[in-house]
């Protein structure tokens, strides 16, 4: 006589909790970056600042 085995799934799988740990990731980096940033991230000049700036405008985020 042989028992039944019983196979049991995770709710979530690990490559859907990988995408949306790196969503996250995404997205919160986006938010310091239109928030926090003074253009201390941006290796191209001000346009990164200057972009992210007019964010904060649009979002009603206090920079000045």
């Amino acid at each position: 006589m042989s028992k039944a085995q019983t196979i049991t799934t995770p709710a979530v799988s690990g490559k859907l909790l990988a995408t949306a740990a790196g969503f996250t990731g995404l997205m919160l980096l986006l938010a310091y970056l239109v928030a926090f940033d003074q253009g201390a991230l941006s290796q191209s000049g001000m346009y990164l600042h200057e972009l992210m700036h007019d964010g904060r405008h649009l979002l009603g985020v206090p920079c000045h």
